[in-house]
This record gives C-alpha cells, structure tokens and sequence, in this order.
C-alpha cells in the first residue's frame, strides 16, 4: 500500500532516505532536484496527505520571483518530472534492495513512501528425473563427422571471441595517457602526490566553478553587471565559460582514477561554511568565483585591473612580489583572437586548518581551463611537485604563474614562468 504524507514519528525514517538518495551519483550534483525532494518530504511530514503548492515550490525551492506566473511558467511541473525519472532510475540501481521506495505521485505535489514488497519464497522443487542411461558406444559415422565439426566451430568461435576481447581491452577501454602518449594504469606518483590532500579523505572533494554576474537576456545581448550603473537590474548568474566546462570534465576524469568523488557546484551558491567543512577546488578567477574574495587574500598573485578602479580596463594577474626577471603585471594578448593568457596555480590551507583549497584561475576562460589540464597532467605538474616538496614527502602551500599559448580558442600549451612559496 502507498501512502501519501508521512506520520511524525517516521521523520527520521524518512529524512534519512531522502539524504541517502540525494547522495547517490544520480542526485548529488543536481542540487536543485535535491533541494526538491527535501522540501516535498517536510511538507508530507508537516501536512500528511496534503500537496504542496506550485507557487510555494517556484518561490521558496526554485529561487522564481514572488510575481511568478505558473500559466507562464512551467518550471515546477518540468523539475518535478525530473525527480520523478531521476527517484526511478535510483530504485532500478543503487537503491534496488533499500527496505523503503519514495515516489513523487503524478498530478502532485508531495511524496510517497511504502515499504519494498518482499520476495515471495521459493516453490518446492520438483524432484529431478532419473539420469538417462548412458548412451551405447559408438556413432554413426555421419554423427561423428557433425561432432567434430561442431567441435571445430567452438575452437573458432573461442578464438574469435578472444580477438575480440584483446580488442575491446586494448582499443575500447579507455586507457589513460601521460603526455609523450605512454599508456599508465593510473595516476603517476607526482599527480597522486600533488592531489594527495584531495583525494586521501571520506568526503567528497568539492569543486566550485566561476560563474559572472550578467544583465540582459540570451536571446537580446548579455554583458557583464556593473554596479554602479545597473542598480535594480535583474541578474542572470547561471551562465559559464566553455574553459570552466572542460575543465570541470578534466578534473572528474582524473578523480575517477584515483576512485574518489567530487560534488561540483557554482560559486554563487557556495558560502563559507562550505569552504570551512570540505576539501575544495576553485575554478576560475575572482572576478568571477565571488567567495574567494573572502578567504585569506593572495600573497603572492592576485587578479585586479588598472588603477582607479576603471571597470572598462583589462583584468590581469598583479605579482605582488617580483623576484628577479619577473614582471610587476601580467596581461592576456590584447585584442581578439586570444594568443596567449597566463593563470594562476594556488595550493593553502582552508580557514579551519584541517582542510585545503586550491585554485586554478587564468585571465580569461581558456586561461583556467589550461591551469587545470596543467594540474592535471604528470610531465607538468612534476615541476610543480619538485618546487613545492617538504622534508617528507608532503607539499608546502604555494601559488604558481603559469604562461599559456593559445590556438584557435584551445590552449596548446603551459609554461611554469613564477613559482612563490605561500609564508
């Protein structure tokens, strides 16, 4: 039997379902789904048998505005189908043994809970027949032409499916490469040490990427907020760049080799609670990863524009301590297409000590996304390893400069130009 809204005394019970599915691999990284199915399980908890309101839903779940129009609007009805697939893909894998299946009824606003049917026991076997008597010696002749044939199809057909299996190894299976093209069963020993702090622990490590501040609309013209002279504007946040998306791919992949798990999610909706409790990864500038305004200030690069506070000049990266050969500024190539850009490698402690963060930021798009195949990659981040090495074994914080040249959009290469310990 399905029951729709959920007594008191099975809060618990429940709460600790719904946490385990929105851990799973299918819901974790789709906050807003997450975010969802919480709130429709409160709500049958609070007001058993009632169905939440789709406006409530828009405005308090999904971040609608309060003029929020579902005749116009048909974001709820569009997420809630998304629940539904994603809680049914769930309990077809992951959760295909929990004693407890929640569902999200069609035509509503709430959950179902009922308990797993039980397999229903075996039937007695029938009591096996009498083995045949064993067949009298010899074939005829033709039978025995068809025995050895069938005998040589099987030879054949064991050979064939062992080509076919040495090729499905060595060509289908993906096989991870260094950078001169050698094939590693895994991560080298300089990208598990660089990443040690990251991968070593139970949780999952987060990974945060930038996402601007835009006004206008997609479909019109978007540009960049300006404070001072777009008050009251509304704000599109939910847009990236393209070098943010390859390299959320490039950090996934490589994490997945080391078989440790990573929870991505977009700076604007990150607080610093976040940062405090977990392990995490920045991707992209300042300018654009908001919350790394507010931790520990760079010592050593930090991203700023010209002077005077002139929003229209061009960002660059600011060496707050040149050693000898080294520039006071570095900028991206001016003009378009961009030939070359520079990005920053940073590697601190978190604010409670016990966790890191790191950073990887270039000047424009391209920019971060070769800082993160640089970080990723063994022949270059062994540089990095060699520079950063402690008596022991272990990394001491740092922040790097790296020189990326560009081709068509696509950063061909990085250059390690400025390496300063973080003291």
């Amino acid at each position: 039997m399905v029951v729709t809204g959920v007594p008191p005394e099975f809060r618990e019970e429940l709460l600790a379902q719904i946490g385990k599915i929105c851990s799973s691999d299918g819901l974790r990284s789709s906050e807003s789904l997450c975010h969802l199915l919480t709130y429709l399980a409160r709500h049958a908890i609070r007001e058993p048998g009632s169905s939440a309101k789709e406006y409530q839903i828009a405005t308090e779940v999904l971040g609608r505005p309060a003029d929020f129009d579902p005749r116009l609007d048909s974001t709820v009805r569009v997420q809630t189908g998304r629940l539904r697939a994603k809680l049914a893909e769930y309990y077809a894998g992951p959760g295909a043994e929990d004693p407890i299946i929640v569902e999200v009824p069609r035509g509503s606003y709430s959950v179902a809970v009922h308990p797993r049917a039980l397999p229903a026991p075996p039937a007695a076997l029938a009591p096996s027949p009498p083995a045949p008597e064993p067949a009298a010696p010899g074939l005829p002749i033709r039978e025995k032409r068809y025995g050895n044939a069938a005998l040589l199809l099987s030879f054949v057909c064991f050979g064939l499916l062992a080509a076919l299996l040495y090729v499905v190894l060595a060509y289908v299976v993906p096989v991870h490469r260094t950078a001169t093209g050698a094939r590693t069963s895994g991560p080298g020993p300089s990208l598990s040490r660089f990443w040690e702090p990251f991968v070593t622990g139970p949780e999952r490590t987060w990974v945060v990427f930038s996402n601007a501040e835009f006004v206008g609309r997609p479909e019109t013209g978007m540009r960049y907020l300006r404070a001072e002279r777009d008050k009251g504007a509304v704000i599109l946040d939910h847009y990236t760049g393209t070098g943010e998306v390859m390299a959320i791919h490039e950090i996934d992949r490589l994490f997945a080799q080391f078989g440790h798990a990573v929870f991505v999610k977009r700076g604007r909706l990150l607080n610093l609670d976040d940062v405090k409790n977990n392990d995490v990864v920045f991707v992209g500038s300042p300018s654009e990863n908001l919350t790394l305004r507010d931790l520990p200030p760079a010592r050593n690069f930090e991203f700023g524009r010209e002077p005077g506070g002139n929003p229209e000049s061009a960002l660059r990266i600011l060496n707050l301590h040149p050693s000898a050969g080294e520039q006071p500024a570095y900028f991206a190539s001016p003009g378009l297409p961009i030939t070359q850009d520079y990005a920053v490698i940073g590697l601190m402690p978190g604010p409670d000590g016990a966790h890191w963060v790191m950073t990887l930021a270039g000047i424009s798009t391209i920019g971060t996304q070769a800082a993160v195949e640089y970080a990723c990659n063994e022949a270059s981040v062994t540089q990095l390893v060699r520079r950063a090495a402690l008596p022991g074994g272990k990394l001491q914080p740092f922040e790097a400069l790296i020189r990326v040249t560009i081709s068509r959009g696509v950063p061909v290469s990085g250059e390690l130009v400025a390496f300063h310990p973080r003291v």
